[in-house]
Parts: structure tokens; sequence; C-alpha cells
């Protein structure tokens, strides 16, 4: 029993760990992931080609999907491949996890709906301790594409929208630097939280790029990282810009006439600056890589 998918990567609208309640747009940044099914008990095999994917994840991924469709007692033989920076904001783990989960329900050839796959990944991200809030936003932005608003406590997605234009994410990543969401300090957020609340309102009102810049500027204040790459991306002419996740990264929007002044006004930080298009793609299930 083999199965594979395609799942895509994201930046942060509104980061959800202060209010429980977040945002996040895909972007086309993947992870590939193929199932093996196996007769081996509780023998579960991660084979990663640049260490994407926390392999705590990758277990508790593949028992609670492999449980809610019936597969008792099996183990599994996993591979992933991606182009997602790890640890720096870009949703790599989520990624991987919908990648894996997608993959499982194609080897069994099994099929669910997506608020229930994705309140399985939550509760297997909650599981491993690789997210706080499990993630809800993340997961259905690397699953479902577009810009999607989720409640992450209530496991509701509230809204998915397709974003027409053609618009791509800068990012700039600083150099060896490094943030793990099991090691991350809740509590540092705790003084912005109700102007993190009011980011969400502003998603909540299709004012998506308010959002995100007022939430990249709040989140980066909190954990003292610097704000100028998003400053100097919207002097540049991005839509909006700031902080993804718990960074370092910042991801700045823009459009096609504006990529090249916004890239280079990044690009004066130092570290790498890479490129994505903004997408409404689905993850892709079945096909093998």
């Amino acid at each position: 029993m083999k199965g594979y998918a395609k799942a895509f990567g994201a930046v942060s609208i509104v980061n959800a760990i202060a209010a429980g309640r977040g945002s996040a747009l895909g972007i086309d940044l993947y992870t590939e992931a193929s199932v093996e099914i196996t007769n081996k008990t509780q023998d579960i095999i991660l084979k990663s080609e640049n260490n994407i994917g926390d392999s705590s994840l990758t277990r508790e991924v593949f028992r609670i999907i492999a449980e809610r469709i019936g597969l008792a007692d099996v183990g599994a033989l996993i591979r992933t491949s991606s182009n997602i920076p790890v640890a720096v904001g870009l949703k790599s783990s989520s990624s991987s996890a919908v990648a894996i989960a997608c993959a499982v329900l194609d080897a069994a050839r099994a099929r669910m709906q997506d608020e229930e796959l994705l309140s399985l990944i939550a509760e297997a991200s909650l599981r491993s301790g690789t997210s706080i809030t499990g993630a809800m936003d993340d997961a259905a932005a690397c699953m479902l594409g577009g810009l999607v608003i989720t409640d992450n406590i209530g496991r509701k997605l509230l809204k998915r929208v397709e974003i027409h234009d053609r618009l791509y994410a800068v990012i700039h990543i600083p150099e060896q630097q490094r943030i793990f969401t099991r090691d991350f300090r809740k509590e540092l957020l705790y003084p912005v939280k109700r102007l993190v609340e009011e980011a969400f309102r502003l998603a909540l009102e299709d004012r998506y790029w308010d959002a995100m810049t007022l939430n990249g500027l709040l989140h980066a204040a909190a954990l003292s990282i610097p704000v100028a790459p998003a400053l100097a991306a919207l002097r540049a002419g991005a839509l909006g810009a700031g902080l993804s996740g718990t960074g370092p990264a910042t991801a700045a929007i823009c459009t096609t006439d504006k990529l090249d002044a916004v890239r280079e006004a990044m690009e004066e930080y130092g570290g790498m600056v890479i490129v994505a298009q903004v997408s409404n793609k689905r993850a892709i299930i079945g096909g093998g890589f």
C-alpha cells in the first residue's frame, strides 16, 4: 500500500499563538511525501532528504490518521522532500504534516472531509509538541491554498479566500537564526494579545495586508526581532509585510511591478531572500515523485 501527496508552504497573516485564532496565506514552496504502509507493528520510519518534518509529528500524524480510517497495528516507511526552509516561520512542519496525512489517505484509498482532516492534523501537532495551538491556520493554508482564517481553539475553518491577483511573497531570512516552536515562550506575546486580536479583526474585514503588517510589527517587537526588513519592503511598495509565524523570516506581499524593488530593499539586510508566488493550489494527492 503506497501513497503520495504534495502540500505547499504558507506565510502568516495573523499568528494564532496569542489569541487562538489566526490567518495564513498559501505560497508555492512545497513538501512532497510518500507513505508505504507495512505490516511491522508500530514501526514508523521517516526518511527526509533535507531534515524536513519532525519525527514525533510524523509518527503522530500517521497514527491518528491510520486509526481514524481503521488501519490498526501497521507501520510505515515515510519519505519526504521539500524546498521550505526549516524553523524560520514558513510552515515547514504544517506542510510536512499535511503532505504525510494526505499520502496516508492515498495509500489506503480513503477520503476525508477537509475540516475533519485539519482537526486531526491539529491534534497530532498538539500531541507531538510541535505546535502551541494546533496550527490549524497554517495547515489549512498548506492544504487548501489561498488565504484562510481559522479558529484554532475551536478547530473551525472560518473563511477561505482565493487571491486572484498575481502576487508574490518576498521572504527575508536572517543568517544563522532558527526558532523552533517547541522551545517558544508564548508568554512573550501576552503584552500584545489585544492588538493581535485587532489584527485578526482586520483580516475578518478583508483588510488582509493591513492585518499582516500590524501582526508582523507586533510580533517582531514582542520577540525583539528587527522590523527594518518589513518597513523597507513597505517603502518599496509592498502591500503588506511582517514577521511570519514567530520568525525569524519576514514576508512581504507585492504585485509583479513592485517585485524587483521589494526584493532589492530586503536584500540590503543580508541573509537570504527568496521569492515565492502566492498560491491558491490545494494539496495534490497521488501521482508519485
